[in-house]
C-alpha cells in the first residue's frame, strides 16, 4: 500500500521574506535583463549599458542593488568593475521562468499538436 505524501511544511518567515526579496529585485525589468546577460558571463558596467542602451549610471545603480541583495558579485580588474552573478541557482531559475513565459506565448495550435 502507498503511502501518502507528507504534507509540506510552511517555510520559515525570514526565509520566506528572504526569497521574496530576491523575487523582488527581479522584479524590475532592468534587474532581469541584467541577470540575463551576466548568466552568459561576467560583464563591465559599461559593457552592460551599451547592451541595455542605458546610462551608465542607471545600470550601476541596478548593479549596486542586486549586489547587496547578493545576487551578483564584483571584481576589480584595472580600472573596471567586473560583474558576475552570485549564485548558479539563480540563474537556473531564471531561465526556468523564462523559458516558461516562452513556452505561454506559443500558439495554442503548437501547444496544443504536442510540439512544444
Amino acid at each position: 500500500m502507498e503511502t501518502a505524501p507528507e504534507d509540506p511544511q510552511p517555510l520559515d518567515p525570514e526565509l520566506l521574506a528572504d526569497a521574496a526579496a530576491a523575487f523582488g529585485m527581479l522584479a524590475a525589468t532592468s534587474r532581469l535583463q541584467i541577470v540575463w546577460l551576466l548568466a552568459d558571463g561576467p560583464r563591465d558596467v559599461g559593457t552592460l549599458a551599451t547592451t541595455l542602451g542605458q546610462p551608465v549610471a542607471t545600470v550601476s545603480q541596478h548593479l549596486a542593488k542586486l549586489k547587496l541583495a547578493g545576487l551578483v558579485r564584483a571584481r576589480r580588474e584595472g580600472r573596471h568593475q567586473i560583474y558576475v552573478i552570485a549564485d548558479a541557482g539563480m540563474v537556473e531559475v531564471v531561465r526556468t521562468v523564462v523559458a516558461a513565459q516562452e513556452r505561454r506565448r506559443e500558439p495554442d495550435a503548437v501547444r496544443g499538436r504536442g510540439i512544444v
